[in-house]
């Protein structure tokens, strides 16, 4: 690179907050000036009275290589020669109050280990990508119509080396890619490896928007486990946190002695529930640091999505505020009229820049259109979170099945909103921490019960409408709630029962992946059909999945209690086959099942002119399809 210094349209873009490549101006940069080799360093921190760059280059000496300060855009640039990729580096900035403070590169994209906090100058450019293959696939994807079926991973615990450290990214890429692999899913979801002070955040508390932890190993060790991902036609999503940030003295809080990202009045600028402050989301240059990580990730990473984290906090001004603890927009109301604006442009800009990548919002109200274009009043999101499914189910399946049959609506409801946006199914990190316990031990019964519950669980979300997630463990039955500091309990796969739940999971993936009739159409209304809704007493729920022309039936019997001679209605006639039945043997089931194969009797039912008598396993769902 040789551009030492920043010219005039950078900066105009920048002060917009329209500056998509802002990531390759701000920061530290390789670059020659007049032929001589250096660091190009710059930084906005438009209240300073000056700023200086303090590194192991200069033995931390804050008034060595004094910045520049371009007029009027808040900017600060200086060329620091004969230094290069790997020096540590921090801004010293003086306050308006004469104040010296040393802070983190906002735009750093290599930080060292915590806790030490220093930026390292990285030069980019030189990985060797094998994966255009696959780019080329995902730019004419139809998502809507294909499965997404995503494996949700903590990095620091999925498994430790044997000595008990963390796997590397490279290492992760040698195990974890098999594994999901044997498994099935489509997709990867690494929760936020952006870099982080702290480890019981899980990455939730972001202050390297530009960087990959270095826990992991180097920016170039998270591009070979995306490359390695792609060549095996695995994508990755990243857990991105653009509502909040920590208030560490390092980082970017009161970045230049002012509430510069964040606002100056508590009311809008602290989150009261996390202890972290709040974006200002009107400010341009706040929004071009945003959007511009959000790029970099999918640019400079091949990332293939983004899930955006807590965006109800982002929507609402009075999020988990009482009155008077909050200030109402100019039209009086709660919603946050420039975050909305906020993900609106974020969504178009990633999804015309980068087509067939995914941006997904974890939001958890009812906030309408989230998944519809801007232009018809939506937020843009491809995919919204679908918690009042996660909710409703992990409650009914917490009742005694003897109970569940009064609670049977937790079953129906969501299918009165399953179609109002692209939804995905999540069984999350989020559920299996805090007190909640693991996904298996949600589940009322004997372990027997449970074990079968848990298949169950697994069947209907395959089944359901929309798009499927599971955190790690869940596969297994893991039995111990989640822990950041401890892997997962991979001796449980040395018992049948739990290599039973994990070929389930497997056979499901295989499964949702072969049948059209389950992908094809998953937030399409026309792609799902109820055969009986109404069976409470019983606790059995029938339903169609269709997708061009494919057919399925599935039927889910939530009680211990066999249903022999249970008579549903079909779509037509002839030959079905039980293709799926999660009370296999296979799975450690009791292996109560149907044989092949079993004719449609010319018996209306259910207002179906074809219907046909099945075997209902115990705490069991079964899929069944017409025979070839």
């Amino acid at each position: 690179m040789d551009s030492p210094t920043l010219s005039e349209f950078d900066l105009h873009l920048f002060a917009e907050g329209r500056h998509w490549h802002i990531y390759n101006v701000l920061g530290a940069h390789v670059c020659r000036n007049r032929g001589v080799e250096g660091v190009r360093f710059a930084v906005w921190a438009p209240h300073a009275s000056a700023v200086s760059v303090a590194g192991d280059f200069n033995e931390w000496n804050a008034g060595i290589h004094p910045m520049s300060l371009h007029e009027g855009t808040g900017v600060w640039s200086c060329f620091i020669p004969g230094i290069g990729n790997g020096v540590l580096y921090k801004f010293a900035i003086t306050t308006d109050k004469g104040r010296q403070i040393l802070k983190t590169d906002p735009y750093g994209q290599a930080f060292e280990l915590r806790p030490s906090t220093a930026a390292v100058v990285t030069e980019r450019g030189h990985f060797g990508w094998g994966d255009g293959d696959w780019l080329a696939r995902r730019g004419r994807w139809n998502w809507q119509d294909s499965p997404i079926s995503i494996y949700e991973v903590h990095a620091a615990s999925w498994r430790h080396h044997g000595s008990g450290r963390w796997l590397t990214y490279r290492e992760l890429a040698d195990q974890l890619i098999p594994y999901v692999l044997e498994l099935g899913f489509t997709h990867i979801e690494l929760l936020p490896v952006t870099e982080h002070p702290l480890d019981e955040s899980w990455g939730y508390q972001t202050t390297g928007y530009y960087a990959p932890t270095s826990r992991f190993g180097t920016p170039d060790d998270l591009r070979y486990l995306v490359d390695q991902c792609h060549r095996h036609n695995i994508g990755v999503i990243l857990d991105w946190v653009p509502g909040h940030f920590p208030t560490d003295e390092h980082a970017l809080a009161r970045f230049d002695g002012s509430a510069l990202y964040e606002h100056e009045d508590p009311r809008k600028g602290r989150h009261q529930d996390w202890g972290t402050l709040i974006y200002n989301y009107g400010r341009h240059e706040v929004r071009n640091f945003l959007i511009g990580s959000a790029l970099f990730w999918l640019d400079a990473f091949h990332i293939d999505g983004l899930r955006v984290d807590a965006v109800a906090s982002m929507l609402y001004l009075n999020y988990s505020r009482k009155e008077g603890e909050w200030e109402p927009n100019v039209h009086g109301g709660h919603e946050n009229l420039e975050a909305i604006e906020f993900l609106r442009e974020l969504n178009q800009v990633c999804q015309s820049r980068f087509p067939g990548t995914l941006v997904c919002a974890e939001e958890s109200t009812s906030w309408p259109r989230v998944t519809r274009p801007p232009e018809i009043g939506g937020l843009g999101f491809n995919l919204k979170w679908n918690m009042g499914w996660m909710h409703d189910t992990l409650d009914y399946l917490a009742q005694d099945p003897v109970y569940r049959q009064y609670h049977h609506d937790k079953l129906t409801f969501g299918l009165l909103y399953a179609f109002s946006e692209n939804f995905l199914l999540p069984l999350s990190h989020d559920e299996v921490v805090h007190g909640k316990g693991s996904l298996i031990n949600k589940m009322t019964g004997d372990e027997w019960q449970q074990r079968a519950t848990l298949r169950v669980l697994f069947t209907y979300m395959f089944s359901y409408p929309g798009a499927k997630l599971l955190f790690m463990g869940g596969e297994f039955g893991q039995r111990r709630e989640w822990s950041e500091f401890r892997e997962l309990d991979w001796s449980l796969l040395a018992y049948p029962e739990h290599q039973g739940i994990k070929k389930l999971v497997q056979d499901l993936n295989g499964i949702y992946r072969r049948e059209v009739s389950l992908h094809g159409a998953c937030f399409k209304p026309d792609g799902f059909e109820w055969i009986d809704c109404h069976d409470s007493p019983q606790s059995v729920i029938s339903f169609l999945r269709t997708a061009k022309g494919e057919t399925s039936v599935i039927v889910v019997n939530f009680t211990p209690m066999p249903r022999h001679h249970y008579r549903i209605g079909l779509p037509e006639g002839g030959n079905w086959r039980e293709i799926f039945n999660s009370d296999s043997e296979y799975y450690g089931g009791s292996n109560l099942g149907n044989p092949y194969p079993m004719p449609a009797d010319a018996q209306p039912w259910m207002n179906r002119e074809w219907s046909v008598e099945l075997t209902l396993p115990p705490l069991g769902a079964i899929i069944l399809r017409p025979a070839l």
